[in-house]
């Protein structure tokens, strides 16, 4: 069984089992994010939680706690265990899990982020065109995730033939925190990631934007199923609360910067530098508002790829809360 199969029917086969769900404590939401630049609500709104000041918190009248995950897969596993609420997320993993699970599971309550992702190449690489990407060991964040759905059709659409195993092009799922490292000494010749990782890759590794995404809903704040048919009133106040902070995030950019650089100091143990944290921010257009558009690109895209087939109607993805 491919490892993508093994991730996505491991993930239902916990959903289906009974006892295998963790129960919901009521008093409590569990959120989920990923130390990346275009998760700056997750960022801005951890970093309140940590200290003392948590904007959900006030806004919802339950306790927070806070998850952190390297990609969307790992967090749709989470939701569909039942060890996590909510989450920000990119849109590939949350139409795969909604999808598999026929359209039973994962609800969008807005958008996050658009842009804030790249294609960058190793200069010694030789990468010039499309097509010598041939016989190129290329880094996605994870199997099945945004970017690697990108990357894989992107790919294809070139005329280049990819598959699970290898192809044309070797794609090689992984982890952002340590794309830099394999970059430097020649292990990956290319990497299609996000921000601040696309900034790291140029500023620390020589690293040169091949193509760039401007306009991709590249963040969501999806919930679970459950927590919106169980908890609606919790789910609706998550929603406004996340709104809201869209909205200060947009009118207080400089406070908001620092909060993204001490959560993500705290997250990666490595305070990043202004410099970077300015043009990775640059990049990354932050929104509330989910584009329909962009959803169906994705559709589109990860159809291409294989990695959805028959996905339900998208109208039940969004909950009128």
């Amino acid at each position: 069984m491919h490892r993508r199969q093994f991730l996505t029917l491991s993930a239902l086969g916990l959903a289906g089992l009974p006892g295998c769900r963790k129960k919901a404590d009521p008093s409590v939401v569990r959120f989920g994010h990923f130390p990346n630049v275009t998760h700056v609500q997750g960022l801005v709104a951890h970093h309140l939680s940590r200290v003392g000041k948590g904007w959900y918190e006030e806004r919802i009248g339950l306790k927070v706690q806070w998850f952190t995950y390297n990609a969307g897969p790992s967090a749709t596993e989470a939701i569909f265990a039942g060890a996590l609420d909510v989450t920000y997320i990119g849109p590939s993993p949350a139409l795969n899990a909604y999808s598999k699970s026929g359209g039973k599971e994962i609800r969008v309550l807005g958008g996050g982020a658009d842009g804030g992702n790249a294609l960058v190449v190793r200069p010694a690489a030789g990468i010039k065109t499309a097509a010598d990407f041939r016989g190129k060991k290329i880094a996605s964040p994870q199997l099945g995730n945004t970017q690697d759905v990108q990357l894989r059709a992107w790919l294809q659409e070139q005329g280049l033939k990819v598959t699970l195993t290898g192809g044309d092009a070797h794609i090689l799922p992984t982890q952002n925190a340590d794309q830099l490292a394999l970059f430097q000494n020649g292990g990956i010749d290319a990497v299609w990631t996000v921000e601040p990782w696309v900034t790291r890759l140029e500023d620390e590794a020589g690293g040169k934007i091949f193509l760039q995404d401007t306009d991709t809903n590249v963040t969501l704040l999806a919930a679970s199923a459950e927590l919106v048919q169980d908890r609606p009133e919790v789910a609706k106040k998550i929603a406004t609360a996340h709104a809201e902070l869209t909205d200060w995030i947009l009118a207080n950019p400089a406070e908001a910067k620092a909060y993204i650089k001490a959560e993500l100091t705290e997250l990666t143990r490595t305070a990043p530098k202004d410099s970077m944290l300015e043009k990775a921010l640059a990049r990354t257009r932050v929104t509330k508002e989910v584009s329909r558009e962009s959803l169906d690109r994705m559709v589109t895209s990860a159809n291409k790829v294989g990695f959805l087939k028959g996905i339900p109607d998208l109208d039940a993805l969004f909950p009128k809360l």
